[in-house]
């Protein structure tokens, strides 16, 4: 492997700011947070996702970050869909975006860290639960709770259930997964959403899986990889470290 040479702060200081604005007792801290922000020591990094995805995804990765990089600081802003979180790409306001992996986006680099499974949510008393799996034709009539509208995974739920001619229908909405599975445990209904991690059959949920349902491909979003600074490019490794390059 080449090491990269970091170049000497002190003169990579004196070019950004002349000498004459800087008083030279200041040129030595200058130089230092410079160098920080080359080692990736410091500096910010912006990240774009559902309320969801950081709890079920990104917890420990925070702690780890934290641990590693004291220095940088290290945001979050919760969007509702996957466009935008694509929109906040675009303007520049995000690092990093995790998503569902899709179509191309003109501008983006998207890369798919982990495929996730989609499972049937029942609460524990329903006749469902005690079968080993479900097909997508025992979906088929009412009771089921639809995830966000305007969400990728609920997209591609749409599409595959009309592929394989099943149809839902339902009277309760959600505004993300994680409360589609706690209304299923309290007899709402039945809920399909993608298997999460730590998403464990605990009190009154059961968990079914839908093999026939092909996975929900989830990873980074990033205008992009070759210009993120090097926080940013620790965190999103941090992601992939934990969760498994698909």
């Amino acid at each position: 492997m080449v090491r990269q040479q970091l170049p000497d702060t002190r003169q990579v200081a004196r070019t950004l700011v002349p000498l004459g604005r800087v008083a030279p007792h200041q040129q030595a801290g200058l130089g230092a947070r410079l160098g920080g922000l080359a080692r990736g020591e410091t500096g910010a990094v912006r990240v774009t996702t559902g309320a969801t995805s950081v709890r079920r995804f990104m917890s420990e990765a925070v702690v780890a970050f934290r641990d590693r990089h004291p220095g940088a600081v290290l945001e979050f802003r919760t969007e509702i869909s996957g466009r935008s979180c694509f929109d906040a790409l675009a303007e520049g306001a995000v690092d990093l975006a995790w998503v569902t992996v899709g179509a191309p986006v003109r501008g983006v680099e998207q890369r798919t860290v982990v495929e996730l499974p989609w499972v049937l949510a029942v609460r524990a008393d329903d006749p469902s639960a005690r079968r080993s799996r479900i097909t997508p034709a025992d979906l088929a009539g009412g009771g089921h709770i639809r995830l966000p509208e305007n969400s990728s995974s609920r997209t591609r739920l749409d599409t595959a259930f009309a592929r394989l001619g099943v149809r839902l229908t339902s009277d309760t909405g959600v505004a993300d997964g994680d409360t589609a599975i706690l209304l299923a445990g309290l007899g709402r209904g039945r809920a399909v959403v993608p298997a999460l991690p730590g998403q464990a059959a605990t009190g009154p949920v059961r968990f079914l899986p839908l093999p026939e349902l092909s996975p929900l491909p989830v990873g980074w979003a990033v205008r992009r990889w070759t210009a993120l600074n090097p926080p940013a490019r620790s965190f999103a490794g941090l992601i992939e470290e934990q969760h498994g390059a698909a």
